[in-house]
């Protein structure tokens, strides 16, 4: 339930995605380390990362005129998919200043800048910078330090791995000559359709200007594919949920049952709703949030551990673990206190358990399970960093009462101490222009070798 249609920018600064390379701008990419851990100790990784090409200006090939302007496509420029990715260019980004993209040290700050440009999603590079770092956390930890003091209700700082294609799809489909250098191929479980350029061709085809942003809209075709949530989070909640799809690595989809649209939500390619773990939602209120356990006025350190059936490399994903650490003290996961259902993993007995108390649809399990979620690591994921507003759920479904037609006492409906009425992209936009969250010390490695117990 997240960020794909909910994303906003303006024509110049952002909002299309294209498949010629600009150079308008230099493309400077942010410099941000990453540390790979073993018994032996943990050993520092130069790495950057590249903005999405859905935020990039698309532009003439020939010159500065705007292939995409407000929510709609220059005809002339456009006619059809194949000559709007020949006649349009995406262009180099100016990170800090139009995006709010700041790198210093092995940190990396998002922040939600309002103008010219509404939020950002960044993708980590491997070491030359041409093609994206990719990663099978099977058997292994994944681990950071965040500071979400500065995000309120209603925004989302996101942390969550994609199966998108390492070269941003340049040799599957040659009329991409950007690639992952300017951030191309994205996709996830909810099949963003408003994803402009997919698999080399333009999304225009049937595009509907959406009717509540003058920024975005839909084309006839989304992009799905496999998705890890590690950490989508304000300084009220906390969730990690994985999201598994139908197919291995990004695949489109057309119509409502495809792509899983309207009323036909649990009947996609991918499992939209995920299995979650959100601390507030399984009913402990006093474990996550300002002045609470896991007091998030401070930064503190996110650990998740894929653990295999059989302990192994090769072995099949059959839990997914979360361990805090703040103020040198490691703080296990809260434990659920939801009538029926046990643990404080992701289990698929967990993600079955759940479904049932909160009387939802196992789509997760019809879709293959963790077990589908550990062949996408092994086929390797990309990791993203985002922060975003939601226009199309108002990001309730995170730290707020949702869906709006339950009553929130009702099991799994209240998600968080946000109102009923919050999450209103027009009021998280005046208000919070500034709000910003900062990743950094990222390790990955063999299990307890990113953090000291």
């Amino acid at each position: 339930m997240h960020r794909s249609i909910a994303l906003t920018a303006l024509a110049m600064g952002a909002g299309v995605m294209g498949q010629q390379a600009g150079t308008l701008t230099p493309e400077t990419h942010p410099v941000l380390p990453i540390s790979r851990c073993t018994t032996a100790g943990c050993t520092k990784e130069s790495h950057s990362v590249a903005l999405d090409a859905n935020w990039r200006w698309l532009h003439s090939t020939s010159g500065s005129t705007n292939c995409y302007t407000g929510n709609t496509w220059d005809k002339t420029l456009c006619p059809d998919p194949a000559t709007c990715a020949k006649n349009c260019a995406l262009d180099g980004a100016d990170y800090k200043d139009t995006y709010g993209i700041t790198a210093t040290g092995d940190a990396l700050s998002l922040t939600f800048k309002v103008g010219s440009n509404v939020g950002s999603r960044v993708y980590l590079l491997g070491t030359g910078g041409a093609e994206y770092e990719t990663f099978n956390l099977k058997n292994r930890e994944f681990a950071f330090d965040v500071d979400v003091s500065n995000l309120p209700c209603g925004l989302n700082g996101a942390l969550y791995f994609a199966e998108m294609p390492k070269d941003g799809g340049m040799s599957a489909h040659p009329s991409n000559k950007a690639g992952a250098k300017y951030g191309t191929g994205y996709c996830d479980a909810q099949c963003p359709q408003d994803v402009k350029f997919i698999n080399g061709a333009a999304n225009i085809n049937n595009w509907t200007p959406s009717a509540n942003s003058a920024n975005t809209g839909t084309g006839s075709l989304g992009s799905c594919c496999n998705e890890m949530d590690v950490w989508e989070a304000n300084k009220i909640s906390a969730a990690f949920t994985p999201h598994v799809c139908k197919q291995a690595g990004l695949n489109t989809c057309t119509g409502a049952a495809a792509c899983g649209t309207g009323t036909n939500r649990g009947d996609g390619n991918c499992d939209k709703d995920g299995c979650d773990f959100n601390s507030y939602r399984m009913g402990n209120h006093s474990f996550y949030g300002a002045g609470k356990t896991v007091d998030t006025t401070k930064k503190f350190t996110v650990v998740t551990q894929f653990h295999t059936a059989d302990g192994t490399d090769t072995g099949a994903l059959s839990e997914i673990r979360r361990v805090y650490v703040q103020n040198g003290k490691v703080i296990q996961n809260s434990v659920s206190d939801v009538s029926g259902v046990e643990g404080n993993s992701i289990t698929d007995g967990f993600c079955k358990a759940q479904k049932t108390a909160f009387g939802d649809d196992n789509t997760f399990a019809a879709r293959g399970g963790l077990a589908a979620m550990g062949k996408a690591f092994d086929r390797g994921m990309v990791l993203v960093m985002s922060i975003w507003d939601d226009y199309a759920a108002e990001m309730r479904w995170l730290d707020a009462p949702y869906p709006a037609g339950k009553a929130a006492t009702a099991p799994g409906v209240a998600r968080g101490t946000c109102g009923a009425d919050s999450g209103v992209p027009a009021t998280i936009e005046g208000q919070s222009p500034g709000a910003s969250v900062t990743y950094s010390n990222i390790k990955v490695g063999h299990m307890k070798t990113t953090f000291s117990a």
